[in-house]
């Protein structure tokens, strides 16, 4: 939120479990930033939020033409091999 309580950007983390760890995986689900707030670290302040509450086992995906957010998310994380498909 900025000083007058407008809410600036929000992020949805779902913790889950998996096959591949005894632990907790958390995806982040949703990250929005207001369009008025972008460019000013709400985005990254937002992952760096999750990232710790996740203790370093977060995933996320975009679309692949989704520039903007890629320039950020390459500057936080690995870019996994995995492709995804749909039916």
């Amino acid at each position: 939120m900025d000083d007058s309580g407008r809410l600036l950007g929000l992020a949805h983390a779902l913790f889950h479990r998996s096959t591949w760890s005894a632990t907790y995986y958390c995806y982040l689900e949703d990250l929005f930033v207001a369009p008025a707030a972008r460019g000013k670290g709400v985005g990254r302040a937002l992952i760096a939020a999750v990232h710790a509450e996740a203790d370093k086992r977060a995933y996320w995906a975009t679309m692949g033409d989704n520039a903007t957010a890629r320039r950020l998310y390459d500057g936080l994380a690995t870019l996994s091999p995995f492709v995804q498909y749909r039916r």
